[in-house]
């Protein structure tokens, strides 16, 4: 792999960064217009857009700054990419959703269900392989893991569970989409976290995604 100068790998990860979170938004409003199933995160933000008549991606704001405020007792440390993405995810879902207009077959829903989901596993390998920290919700994730001693797979289940259950009770969309995005986005995010891991430092040391490959597959 080629190495970089210190100010073109900041530079090319800077772009990854603000790139794989504006796609990240985008992925998320193409599954709500698909109508057909949303990632555990989205169905508790469209329940809770349902219930409260704000946006999705204006939820998506507020949930992320809460969950990022449960870091606190947990001693998590957020970087720029943990910050930056509660608001340029729900900014660009919003964004998404204005310019994309309505879908009602079935012919248009599938493909923009099918494009959602691959687009996520796109701007998850960006966002992570920037390595600028994990986005509030992983952050949590991991938190728990490291506070309670319990399996990131444990962790990761028990609060998809919750938030699935909490945001289909609330109104939001589980189907065959909530169930191709969790078989899907693991080895889409691992292919695309190869494909755009940032070059070496021209010092020889490598700039990688923080964390192990688990921990950075969930929501940013």
């Amino acid at each position: 792999m080629s190495s970089l100068p210190a100010q073109g790998r900041l530079g090319r990860r800077l772009i990854q960064l603000y790139t794989g979170l504006a796609l990240y938004g985008a992925s998320s409003a193409l599954l709500v217009e698909s109508g057909l199933g949303l990632e555990p995160w989205g169905v508790l933000h469209q329940g809770l857009a349902e219930l409260t008549g704000l946006t999705i991606g204006v939820v998506s704001i507020f949930v992320g700054a809460a969950v990022l405020l449960l870091w606190i007792p947990l001693r998590q440390r957020p970087g720029l990419g943990t910050v930056s993405n509660v608001f340029v995810v729900g900014l660009a879902m919003d964004g998404t959703l204005a310019l994309v207009p309505d879908a009602h077959a079935l012919a248009a829903r599938v493909p923009l269900l099918l494009a959602g989901i691959v687009l996520n596993g796109v701007a998850t390998g960006l966002y992570i392989a920037a390595s600028f920290g994990p986005g509030p919700r992983d952050g949590l994730m991991t938190g728990l893991h490291r506070r309670t001693g319990r399996s990131i797979r444990l962790v990761r289940t028990a609060i998809e569970v919750a938030v699935v259950a909490t945001g289909f009770a609330l109104g939001g969309t589980v189907g065959i989409g909530t169930v191709l995005y969790a078989v899907a986005i693991g080895p889409l995010a691992q292919l695309f976290l190869r494909v755009f891991a940032v070059p070496a430092a021209s010092d020889g040391s490598a700039v990688v995604a923080a964390g192990q490959p688990e921990e950075a597959i969930l929501r940013p």
